[in-house]
């Protein structure tokens, strides 16, 4: 055979071995990926609990507090309070009883977020860590509270003597239900969406209490700490949620049924101060 015969025959093989060694590598993707769903198949239940926490892990910590908030958000108009507030009509009197219940809602929040960062302390440290700082939020929070509370006309005996409502404990009383046995990283999802709705009142309470009621800043302070996002918590958050996702702690469902009952207990805190 001549040289010229030889380079045509080697050329003409090329490409029948490149699509041999193509069609083997497929064969083999398909034949591992059938064997791992033959595996799941095999597992019985826990296949679907295998399937799930794939489908789990190819999303983002950033996808899981976006779609919480934006899913969990309430109605613009499912607050009868703050509209009130916002053009001077409530009375001056439900900005104190914000202020004595508030004293109530702090010290039993505190307790919860320190209890659930001893719960995540064994093994979840980005969650013991959210809910820690959560916990130092509180103490800071209540201090700004005082200036509130005494803009209000109220003294110590008065914020002792005062007997709280039912409306508005439902949400602490709640929050310490999760404490108790909810998932960590899932009540970081339903926290991290419920602190976007009240920030957004604080905020605008904030500004109806300058505006309308003669409060100076000092007195706005408790609103202020809460009314814009602290990124150091946001990052916490995000660490949380990513421990959450990594190890198999999360779960989406209850953590937004959490997050759905906690934006209702908020609701019934302000149409209780709303009368």
């Amino acid at each position: 055979m001549s040289e010229n015969a030889k380079q045509f025959v080697e050329e003409d093989r090329a490409p029948m071995g490149m699509t041999v060694r193509v069609f083997i590598y497929l064969v083999a993707v398909h034949f591992i990926v059938a064997f791992f769903f033959l595996i799941f198949y095999l597992a019985g239940g826990r296949s679907s609990r295998a399937l799930a926490t794939l489908a789990l892990m190819a999303r983002t910590a950033e996808d899981v507090l976006a779609d919480a908030i934006r899913q969990l958000a309430p109605d613009a108009a499912a607050n009868p309070l703050v509209p009130l507030l916002a053009s001077g009509e409530a009375p001056r009197e439900a900005v104190a009883a914000f202020a004595l219940e508030q004293h109530h809602i702090i010290d039993g929040d505190r307790r919860s977020f320190l209890h659930l960062a001893e719960r995540a302390s064994d093994g979840r440290p980005a969650a013991a860590a959210f809910f820690t700082g959560l916990a130092q939020g509180e103490s800071l929070a209540l201090e700004e509270l005082g200036a509130l509370t005494a803009a209000c006309g109220l003294d110590e005996e008065a914020v002792q003597a005062y007997e709280p409502r039912a409306g508005c404990q439902a949400y602490p009383a709640y929050v310490a239900w999760l404490a108790l046995g909810a998932g960590p990283a899932d009540v970081v999802v339903a926290l991290t969406a419920n602190f976007a709705a009240w920030g957004g009142y604080c905020a605008a309470v904030g500004r109806a209490l300058r505006e309308h009621y003669g409060f100076d800043d000092r007195a706005c302070g408790f609103f202020d700490f809460f009314a814009e996002p602290d990124p150091a918590v946001g990052e916490a958050a995000l660490a949380a949620v990513r421990e959450g996702l990594a190890d198999g702690g999360l779960r989406e469902p209850p953590a937004h049924r959490y997050g759905r009952l906690l934006q209702e207990y908020e609701l019934m805190f302000w149409k209780t101060l709303a009368g």
